[in-house]
Formats: C-alpha cells, sequence, structure tokens
C-alpha cells in the first residue's frame, strides 16, 4: 500500500505540471485614445479582477488541476473496486493502479479542456471589461459592408477618373 501512495502523488504532481496556463489575460488590449498609461494600468487592475471573478474566481491551472485529482480519484477506487470483486485482495492493488492510470489519462484530457475553457472565459471578460471601460481592443481581418438590395440605400456614385473634364457648371444646359 505504501507504493501506490507514492505513485498517486507522483502521478497527480505530473498532471499538475501539465496543466498549468497562464492566470493572466493571455490577449492583448491598448490605451484608450486620450487615456493616460496609469490610467490603463488602473482599467487593467480592474478587469483583471472583474475577470477573474466571472471564472468563479478560479485560475485555469487551478480548474485544471482539480479536474485532474478528481478523475485520478475516481479511477483509483473504480480500479480497486473492479480488481477485488475479480480477484480479491491482490486484484484490488492491481486494479487501483490500473484504475490510477487509467483515471490519470483521462483527467489529463479533462484538464487541459478545462484549463483551455476557463482562459477562454477569461480573456472574454476581460477584453469586455477593458472595452467598456474605454480602451482599445486590436481586432484582425478586414469589414466590409454590403446594404441589402431592398434596403433603399444608395451607394454615392465613384469619383470621375482622372484627367476627365469637369461636370458642366448648374443650369449650363
Amino acid at each position: 500500500m505504501k507504493y501506490s501512495s507514492y505513485a498517486v502523488l507522483a502521478s497527480l504532481s505530473l498532471l499538475g505540471a501539465c496543466a498549468v496556463l497562464p492566470t493572466s489575460p493571455s490577449v492583448m488590449a491598448l490605451p484608450g485614445t486620450g487615456k493616460t498609461f496609469d490610467q490603463f494600468r488602473a482599467d487593467d487592475a480592474v478587469c483583471r479582477q472583474y475577470a477573474y471573478q466571472q471564472v468563479g474566481g478560479v485560475a485555469a491551472n487551478q480548474a485544471a488541476t482539480t479536474n485532474a485529482v478528481g478523475s485520478a480519484v475516481v479511477g483509483t477506487a473504480l480500479g480497486a473496486a473492479a480488481g477485488a470483486a475479480i480477484g480479491g485482495g491482490s486484484g484490488a492493488a492491481i486494479g487501483a493502479g490500473a484504475g490510477l492510470l487509467t483515471g490519470s489519462a483521462v483527467g489529463a484530457g479533462t484538464a487541459q479542456n478545462s484549463a483551455i475553457g476557463t482562459q477562454r472565459s477569461y480573456d472574454y471578460a476581460y477584453l469586455q471589461c477593458m472595452y467598456a471601460s474605454g480602451e482599445r481592443i486590436p481586432v484582425t481581418g478586414s469589414f466590409r459592408t454590403i446594404a441589402p438590395a431592398n434596403s433603399g440605400y444608395v451607394a454615392a456614385p465613384p469619383p470621375p477618373p482622372p484627367g476627365a473634364p469637369p461636370p458642366p457648371p448648374p443650369g449650363a444646359n
């Protein structure tokens, strides 16, 4: 039993090391027009706290570790129960080890997904707060507005080509 507790601690520490993500925004915000850097820093601090609260006060790596530990514990318990039912006392130890490995593998995938989802939610809340505070949020891509055919919107005529004669004066028909 002594070796299995070491195995549990070793695998959990490895899982925790794999699932660490930043506990700060992974997106960029820039100072708003006319705002000082000190105002930007104050908005940044407020928005980081707001985003942290929006994800339940849990950092991405904390959520990942909690999911990994939960999966490993459940896998170990189920493996021990199955091993005891099949092979008695020695089967319980083998089943616990197999359950620990399986639960840890499943927990690693779950932890990674949980960490990514938590970070994404944090980033969205942070960006919303920074934008609402008047800061700039860089976006990529190009935008094009196309008016619907029946909207009644009439586009301005294109400019005349270079070198074209000027239009006639008004009333000179």
